[in-house]
């Protein structure tokens, strides 16, 4: 399958940008960001998020498809003025409810996973909010969202919580509006609580059904957790990606990579 020109926009999926902000209360300082930024991104290694989940119809809640995938993030050099620059690739798989394996179609029609060969993410602290800066796409379709202020801090003992929902709604180039919500809730846990994987994500979107599932409404709810070396992903999933999905296996490099990228249509 031709993954290198895949970059769906029916899944943000692990936190690109919105379009109404949520009010974030000014909650932010520099400890509070440099924390998110170091969960999000890792330190300048490649970290990979992922990903498990369900994909549900709505309003029966018929279980319908099983999801996978992985966002493996890069920390570039930050910025003079303190922005965090983050170099990303995300792809995420439909796997059937019973037997877990990849879809290739349903019902006479092909899947293709969700699948981004890189994005470009920038954070920044302003008066108290983190700002997001988004570059997705290539040539012609090339896109450049933000400034986005959406994510809440929230503490529970002395675990972080980072929330942001995402109110989408836009035109699409067929003449129709693309409506959903979705919501992100990053839990930071302190490195002394002996947890295997302390940086977790819980997420869930309502919207359109992917397209070869047919109308009507659907739910995803995903987990994902952080793990910072390729080599202890699951094997299910390294198989995919040594399988189908190679440029996947690790973040873009650097931004050179990713100019030359959004170059290319």
């Amino acid at each position: 399958m031709n993954l290198i020109r895949r970059g769906a926009l029916v899944c943000s999926l692990l936190l690109v940008a919105g379009t109404a902000p949520a009010e974030s209360g000014g909650s932010f300082d520099d400890d509070s960001f440099a924390l998110f930024a170091s969960m999000r991104t890792g330190t300048g290694d490649p970290v990979f998020w992922y990903t498990i989940g369900t994909v549900f119809s709505y309003p029966d809640g018929q279980a319908l498809f099983r999801m996978d995938g992985i966002d493996t993030a890069r920390r570039l050099p930050d910025g003079k003025d303190g922005t965090v620059h983050q170099a990303s690739r995300k792809v995420f798989f439909y796997r059937d409810i019973e037997t877990g394996e990849v879809l290739k179609s349903h019902q006479g029609r092909p899947v293709e996973p969700i699948a981004y060969p890189y994005q470009y993410i920038t954070y920044a602290l302003e008066e108290g909010n983190i700002v997001t800066y988004v570059e997705q796409g290539a040539g012609s379709r090339l896109q450049r969202i933000g400034p986005v202020e959406n994510i809440t801090l929230r503490r529970i003992g002395e675990t972080a919580v980072f929330s942001a929902p995402l109110f989408l709604d836009f035109p699409m180039a067929d003449g129709r509006r693309f409506e959903a919500f979705e919501n992100y809730d990053f839990f930071i846990h302190p490195e002394d609580a002996g947890l295997t994987w302390p940086n977790q994500l819980s997420w869930v979107r309502y919207g359109d059904l992917p397209p070869f599932a047919g109308p009507g409404q659907g739910i995803i709810h995903l987990v994902s957790w952080r793990v910072d070396d390729y080599a202890a992903l699951p094997q299910s999933m390294r198989e995919v990606l040594e399988s189908e999905a190679q440029l996947w296996m690790a973040p873009p490099e650097d931004l050179e990579e990713i100019r030359r990228l959004q170059r290319d249509e």
